[in-house]
């Protein structure tokens, strides 16, 4: 072919180009998609991590950390007593007695109990969680403690009192009194209207030397101002994973200071408070200020009998009421003169004398 003919058809080929690119309109909507084409081969997974890096492993393993603390707690007081059955639901109650109640009363920053009033449908008892705070970072911090901040005695509103033991403070939020004894009426009586009158779990009270009634002067005891932690240095020998929960206390614990001690009735403390507290039941017993099962003595039935008004409320001057005071103080706190021997012994020489 001559270079003229190659020549002519060229340009014949780019004017047709020209002509078709005028002519062509703009483009239209695209199509449909297409199907979804098969799923390719599944890819390598990689290593797992070790166990060391899964956090929930540091709790959640083949050692007895939780399953040992869960049996130890479950024979204690404060997983078998009666306290959730009685009061779990009153207003009023359920910021110590319903383990949810207590959660929530502390992160509400309420610290006078009585003055949590909520009431639950489905209370819980006292738990592990009430007094931990569990799963919210996945790691052994967990376990932290819901509050160690200094308790005020929330009863002890004219005459301050702060309860500050390290780890016991978590305690001492609900070991303690809800009131005072109440000011003698003009003609120095005081009237006694409940089986339920005088204070109650009064631990913390008793070991700062504050709660009793009358004049006998109190001071911290030496189990409050020089045991670590307080309440968890006797009652679970200390903190850390071997930390006892069922706060039953332990005489091994206690040799650690009184070396020569063989039972928690150390040079006779509680020997000598039985016998005094079994002194003031009978003289109080004798003034029907208790019954024979050493309850407070009041009701209809008892109606202008001595010492009782016409509803059955116990009247008696003040002494009388103190000495009675002192006695439900004392045995609430149970300890039979060890959280406080001193202040323990003195409530009782003074309530006993008071009913001579």
């Amino acid at each position: 072919m001559s270079i003229k003919k190659v020549m002519l058809i060229t340009a014949v080929l780019l004017a047709a180009a020209f002509v078709l690119a005028a002519c062509a309109g703009p483009a239209g909507p695209a199509g449909p998609a297409g199907p979804i084409g098969p799923t390719g081969p599944k890819g390598d997974t990689g290593p797992l991590p070790a166990a060391a890096d899964l956090t929930c492993t540091a709790c959640h393993n083949d050692t007895t950390l939780i399953t040992g603390m869960q049996a130890s707690y479950s024979t204690s007081v404060h997983a078998t007593g009666t306290a959730f059955a009685i009061a779990n639901s009153r207003a009023g109650c359920t910021g110590c007695h319903a383990g949810g109640g207590f959660s929530d009363r502390i992160a509400a920053g309420v610290t006078d109990a009585s003055k949590f009033t909520t009431v639950y449908a489905n209370p819980t008892r006292v738990d592990c969680r009430t007094c931990h705070q569990i799963h919210t970072i996945y790691t052994k911090a967990d376990f932290a403690l819901e509050t160690t901040a200094a308790v005020p005695l929330y009863a002890f509103a004219t005459t301050p009192a702060t309860y500050d033991g390290g780890l016991g403070n978590l305690c001492a939020n609900c070991h303690q009194p809800r009131a005072v004894v109440i000011a003698a009426a003009a003609d120095g009586t005081i009237t006694v209207t409940s089986a339920h009158w005088g204070p109650m779990a009064s631990q913390a009270a008793m070991l700062l030397g504050v709660g009793g009634a009358g004049d006998v002067a109190g001071t911290p005891s030496a189990h409050y101002s020089t045991v670590k932690d307080t309440c968890v240095g006797c009652h679970m020998g200390g903190a850390g994973p071997n930390a006892n929960h069922t706060f039953t206390p332990n005489v091994a614990t206690c040799v650690t200071c009184h070396a020569d001690a063989k039972s928690f009735d150390n040079k006779g403390v509680q020997t000598a408070v039985t016998a005094k507290i079994a002194t003031l039941k009978t003289d109080l017993t004798k003034a029907k200020l208790l019954d024979a099962n050493g309850n407070i003595n009041v009701g209809a039935k008892l109606a202008n009998t001595p010492n009782h008004d016409a509803k059955g409320n116990i009247v008696v001057g003040a002494a009388q009421a103190n000495a009675l005071w002192n006695y439900v103080f004392i045995t609430s706190d149970k300890s039979l003169g060890v959280h406080n021997a001193q202040y323990t012994n003195d409530l009782l020489d003074a309530s006993i004398a008071a009913l001579k």
